[in-house]
């Protein structure tokens, strides 16, 4: 057993519904879990002090890692999602399993500055260029874990399985073509052979699966996800009604929105996260409110690719978390108040979603298969992140109020130490192992992207 770490909170949101933080509460952590969690005391001596408000450890429960190469790099001549794709297409193309190994890291590394100390990854690169595959099949889900233990952060790898390159409005799939091919196994088959092979996972990691969509993932296809993840126990995510033009031709080729297709092929449950879902009819939410599926929204992507705005106030508020997606901006306090100012466009109303909501949405660790984490309480992980209130966003916030403060206006330049499984991964606003993140970032992305 390690020396036990004691930390005095001036402030700590502990779970309160509303978001009101507790004052003076002491943490004591024990090998990597907090022991206790004590509201109300005086700072003891032997406690370092954390002055401002300390949160549970965020998690971003969807992320495409080598999307951060094409930040400020798809917006010529306006662009839309299908020509975004296009340029993501070409990135994907130069990926080898050491350069996905460096982004990862770094980008990992940059969301720890943020605040996150979980990520799921949604990873479909899974080949080599050509679709070859390499000799470990799994050589570049490698890349990633190795990635996400030298950031200090945790990983569910969603392990994506990709067998077509488009739905067409009569019911068949394109086949893979051009970069696409690095992300296919042949069949359903082929991809559970490769998932169920990958072997132990060290203990910072956790494996689930994903089905990238209905466009990619014939419907007959789908029931064998299901089984996978049933298998391995873990969770399910797919992409789901992203645009509306997935939702027409999905309505052409099957008579059925996509959400139906998953709800009829035994997809949605409570292990499953749909990504975006921006596009839902009544039906739609029925049936996820229903099935108690997690709906993963990641804000920053949707308005950057010009989505739209999701139906957030119909849906159940215990059951969203947030996700960077393509790390337009990697900012988990941005993607948590974004939730609640586009509800706030879509129906001409405030306050449908308060900062209680929003903070259980950046801390839902369960939707990625860590159920013992994601909030400062004996028995859970010990991971935090702390947020002064001297900063130029956040001076003059009344302490009683300090998470909505952080919530509606901090950003992730003010997050100042993050702790991961009791572990420092950013003391003052520094990664304590990437110090130089900023060259690791623009050399990596300078290699592939240009």
């Amino acid at each position: 057993m390690s020396a036990p770490i004691r930390l005095w909170c001036e402030l700590a949101w502990t779970g309160s519904a509303d978001g009101a933080p507790e004052h003076g509460v002491l943490l004591e952590i024990v090998d990597g879990w907090f022991a206790s969690v004590v509201a109300g005391v005086e700072p003891p001596a032997d406690a370092e002090t954390l002055t401002g408000v300390t949160l549970p450890g965020l998690a971003d429960a969807h992320s495409h890692a080598f999307h951060r190469a094409l930040r400020g790099r798809t917006h010529a001549d306006g662009g839309s999602f299908w020509t975004w794709r296009e340029v993501m297409y070409r990135v994907a193309d130069r990926l080898d399993p050491d350069t996905y190994l460096r982004l990862a890291r770094a980008v990992y590394a940059e969301m720890a500055l943020a605040g996150v100390t979980c990520v799921g990854e949604f990873h479909y690169l899974h080949h080599a260029p050509g679709g070859v595959r390499y000799a470990d099949p799994n050589e570049m889900g490698r890349a990633l874990l190795g990635a996400a233990a030298d950031a200090g952060l945790r990983v569910t790898l969603l392990d994506v399985c990709y067998l077509a390159g488009g739905l067409e409005p009569d019911g068949t799939h394109r086949p893979l073509a051009g970069p696409q091919v690095r992300f296919g196994d042949g069949d359903v088959a082929g991809w559970a052979e490769r998932v169920t092979g990958f072997g132990p996972l060290p203990g910072h990691a956790r494996l689930g699966v994903a089905a990238h969509s209905v466009r990619a993932v014939p419907a007959d296809a789908l029931p064998g996800v299901a089984v996978v993840a049933d298998g391995l126990g873990g969770p399910l995510h797919v992409h789901v009604s992203e645009q509306p033009a997935e939702n027409a031709v999905c309505l052409a080729a099957h008579g059925r929105t996509p959400v139906a297709v998953l709800a009829d092929a035994g997809v949605l449950g409570e292990r499953t996260s749909l990504v975006h879902a921006t596009h839902l009819t009544d039906a739609d939410v029925a049936a996820i409110r229903a099935s108690r599926s997690t709906v993963c929204l990641c804000p920053t992507t949707e308005r950057d690719l010009a989505d739209g705005l999701p139906r957030t106030g119909d849906l159940d508020a215990d059951r969203l978390s947030l996700g960077s997606d393509q790390h337009a901006r990697i900012d988990l306090f941005e993607e948590a108040r974004a939730v609640e100012l586009h509800e706030r466009l879509r129906t001409h109303r405030r306050g449908t979603l308060g900062s209680g909501d929003l903070m259980r949405a950046a801390t839902a660790h369960a939707s990625l298969g860590w159920d013992d984490a994601g909030a400062l309480r004996p028995g859970a992980r010990a991971d935090l992140v702390n947020v002064p209130l001297e900063g130029v966003r956040l001076a003059g916030a009344d302490p009683d109020r300090a998470v909505d403060a952080v919530v509606f206006a901090a950003d992730a330049s003010d997050v100042r130490h993050v702790m991961a499984d009791g572990r420092w991964i950013v003391r003052d606003g520094v990664h304590t192992r990437r110090p130089d993140l900023a060259h690791d970032l623009d050399t990596v992305i300078k290699e592939i992207a240009t």
